[in-house]
């Protein structure tokens, strides 16, 4: 936590001495080429936020769990690099392969016992968004943009290979995640660099969760599992990047 701090305030001092030296030397435009290379690189650092959406099942068939599923995020980490190809004066093509972290704990509220009602939800991920980039024309040394597209995760901690389930503690998720990633940034043209903070909002398609043993047999159910229909990632990603 106190890494992230520092991160924080670190790009928050960036910025504002870059904005500070723009407005008193607001004439000077600086990198006035950059846009015009057909192929950029740059990397990112930044935190994120996440939680997942659920849906249940039929409320007549499992009534004690309906809403009474819910998460406890925490802040995590995210770093990556940078791959940009111009396709048009206003539009680029991205992708950002990265890594990031952030844990979870998810707590089913119809249990009584803790040992039965407090699941860990640890995530490391391989995050490999590909996206489309729609800039607005330059202003001065600040340039706005809107970028979406879709997202592959890889969660290296999803437990998916584990014999154990819920009913030994083990609460497990796909390793192989699909999602779509929509942001807005802002481009700053520096003496040396380019930076662009971002945010994005993260949203699953594919449902996460991998069912537990008794779920999968028609004449059994799970309490933890089987009154979930949907299970799905959907976060905040607040990005700092340098080109």
């Amino acid at each position: 936590m106190q890494r992230i701090k520092i991160l924080t305030l670190l790009s928050l001092l960036l910025l504002s001495t870059s904005l500070f030296a723009q407005k008193k030397k607001d004439k000077v435009e600086y990198l006035s080429n950059f846009d015009k290379k057909t192929l950029r690189w740059g990397f990112y650092i930044g935190l994120n936020r996440s939680d997942y959406r659920i849906s249940y099942k039929a409320p007549e068939d499992y009534p004690q769990a309906i809403d009474k599923i819910e998460t406890s995020p925490e802040i995590g980490f995210n770093v990556g690099l940078i791959g940009d190809i111009r396709l048009h004066k206003n539009i680029n093509l991205r992708i950002e392969p990265g890594l990031a972290t952030n844990n979870k704990k998810i707590y089913f509220k119809y249990f009584n016992s803790p040992v039965d009602s407090v699941r860990k939800a640890s995530g490391t991920y391989m995050h490999i968004p590909l996206l489309v980039q729609f800039s607005a024309n330059r202003y001065k040394n600040i340039r706005p943009y809107v970028i979406g597209g879709v997202t592959y995760d890889h969660n290296f901690a999803s437990n998916f290979d584990n014999i154990d389930d819920n009913s030994s503690g083990e609460f497990r998720m796909q390793k192989h995640n699909f999602m779509y990633e929509i942001g807005v940034g802002i481009d700053f043209y520096l003496v040396w660099f380019k930076f662009s903070p971002s945010i994005r909002g993260i949203f699953a398609i594919n449902n996460e969760l991998k069912r537990d043993a008794a779920d999968t047999d028609p004449s059994n159910t799970s309490q933890w599992t089987t009154p979930i229909d949907y299970f799905g990632t959907r976060g905040i990603f607040l990005r700092f990047a340098f080109q």
